[in-house]
């Protein structure tokens, strides 16, 4: 618990100030003040301005708002669909595990980035297309992890006793099986998170994500890419604040999966990988 502790507290501090970011009073960070061009840091502008005049503290945290929306309501769609998926198909099985398994192979086929270029390039770049992109890309692993962990449980003497007494597939699958491998599914969303912060802000720089003047890391970055001999700051600021960001949801699912796995290993995440697509041996009683 020690380990979750810290990095939750920061988790919610920070969703907590992204929430208030419209009525915390800042600058408008879309209004330009061609006087004031790459000024450095003051009292009225705290991390300085950009090429354009702008304030960068206010861009960077509406860009936060932004990155974390996008990031979490993608994560939120492909979990839901994921873990319906990997229940019908690890419980079912027959016909509902070839489609629900073997289609998630034909996504993973394509590599993230790529399949997120090739959607945005059709469908066009800004939030709403977004969002249904990152879902799909990180969809398979909701359902990996979701089906691995039905087939660990579905044989088990309570979803058995729960057949016996004439308990319906639905009912099963949702109260018997779903809250007993939700602890692998809650650390996938950390890690989706995450990962869909990287990307949103990888399309964004390459001009196929959020679409300006809304502000963004990736945006932010791209831009100060070219002024960056002139005011190195204005690259520092948006780097620094996505490093620190993927690094504190890392910190969140190494503390999740610590306390939700029950039989306590070393919260490695290669670990957890290997666990949640391939099982986990059963334990040997030691011998006195």
């Amino acid at each position: 618990m020690n380990r979750l502790r810290v990095p939750l507290f920061i988790a919610i501090a920070f969703v907590v100030i992204v929430l208030l970011v419209p009525v915390l009073g800042l600058q408008d960070p879309t209004a330009m003040d061609v006087a004031g061009r790459f000024a450095g840091p003051s009292a009225a502008h705290w991390l300085g301005q950009d090429e354009y005049g702008r304030d960068v503290f206010s861009r960077l945290l509406w860009g936060a708002r932004i990155s974390l929306f996008v990031a979490l309501s993608a994560s939120l769609i492909a979990c839901v669909i994921g873990v319906t998926l990997g229940l019908l198909g690890g419980y079912l099985r027959g016909w509902a595990e070839l489609f629900c398994i073997r289609s998630m192979d034909v996504v993973q086929c394509f590599p993230p980035l790529l399949l997120a270029l090739l959607v945005v390039t059709l469908a066009g770049p800004g939030a709403g297309t977004l969002i249904p992109t990152l879902a799909i890309v990180y969809l398979p692993g909701f359902v990996r992890v979701t089906y691995a962990g039905v087939l660990q449980v579905r044989n088990q003497d309570y979803v058995d006793a729960m057949q016996v007494i004439g308990a319906g597939r639905t009912h099963i699958m949702l109260r018997t099986i779903l809250p007993n491998i939700m602890g692998p599914v809650i650390v996938q969303v950390s890690l989706a998170t995450a990962a869909a912060i990287m990307l949103e802000s990888g399309l964004s720089f390459l001009g196929l994500g959020v679409v300006p003047p809304t502000p963004s890391w990736g945006l932010m970055i791209g831009a100060a890419r070219a002024t960056m001999a002139q005011s190195p700051l204005l690259l520092i600021w948006p780097c620094l604040a996505l490093s620190l960001t993927v690094l504190l949801l890392n910190a969140l699912c190494d503390g999740l999966r610590d306390v939700l796995d029950p039989r306590g290993r070393s919260p490695v995440r290669a670990a957890f990988l290997k666990d949640a697509f391939f099982g986990r041996a059963p334990r040997v009683a030691s011998q006195p």
